[in-house]
């Protein structure tokens, strides 16, 4: 399918309702616009957050699994 968008003074365009449905976007949603060769790409997208362990987040799952393990040993031996 091909549809004429108009970009607005912001640099905003708006994918139509009917296309978005066919796609699956959600309200919100994100999409992934890549130059290519032929023009520009525009794909679904999705974030996924992640998380840096810094030095002191590691030594606290070091500390958690220790009391885990602990735990799990004593209720072993009964």
């Amino acid at each position: 399918m091909t549809k004429v968008l108009t970009i607005n003074e912001r640099g905003t365009l708006t994918l139509p309702k009917d296309m978005r449905q066919r796609l699956g976007l959600a309200e919100a949603g994100q999409v992934v616009a890549e130059e290519t060769a032929q023009g520009i790409l525009i794909r679904p997208g999705v974030t996924v957050p992640i998380e840096i362990y810094s030095d002191e987040r590691l030594a606290q799952f070091d500390r958690t699994n220790e009391q885990a393990l602990r735990r799990y040993r004593f209720k072993k031996k009964k």
